[in-house]
């Protein structure tokens, strides 16, 4: 997959979503989540900008509609953080048909509370209808984002990204 086709994937995703959907957008599990106490879900919000870079697959024979790329994300609002990923896609987005997974380690500040964590994409177009859904990988927060848990949306507007994470973190030791 030519690397424009895979960032029109990446523009068409987020932007259907944010037309097409008229339900909740974020649903957050606290199974397994090590809370003491009821917890409260939280959103932080803002802009994000993203570089993407064409890197070869394992498979040099692969198919010709499989790509892979290295994301570099700036996230800005109420979380300050970078992060980086590889995200893994094939289909055809122009006739209505792609999938993709991706997998991705920020780094910074939400709501004051440093430290990282990291976020698993899959998305999949199908007949044009988009379905979308990041995850915060379990146990994968660190300093003060230990036992973080959650889900992120993203929307693209006119060339714009922008990310709502909703999210529950434990209570920070007095």
């Amino acid at each position: 997959m030519q690397a424009r086709t895979l960032l029109a994937l990446l523009v068409f995703f987020p932007l259907r979503l944010a037309h097409a959907q008229t339900t909740p957008r974020t649903t957050i599990s606290t199974k397994g989540a090590p809370m003491t106490e009821q917890a409260t879900t939280k959103h932080a919000s803002g802009p994000f900008d993203v570089k993407m870079t064409p890197l070869p697959l394992a498979d040099t024979a692969a198919d010709a509609t499989l790509s892979r790329m290295a994301l570099d994300k700036h996230f800005h609002g109420d979380l300050e953080a970078t992060s980086k990923g590889e995200m893994l896609s094939a289909g055809a987005p122009a006739k209505g048909f792609a999938g993709y997974v991706a997998i991705e380690h920020v780094t910074g500040t939400l709501h004051s509370r440093s430290g990282s964590f990291s976020l698993q994409h899959s998305g999949t177009l199908t007949n044009g209808a988009p379905q979308l859904t990041i995850t915060v990988v379990p146990s994968s927060g660190t300093g003060q984002l230990a036992g973080l848990t959650g889900s992120m949306t993203i929307t693209n507007v006119a060339g714009k990204h922008s990310y709502d994470l909703a999210y529950q973190l434990p209570a920070q030791p007095e």
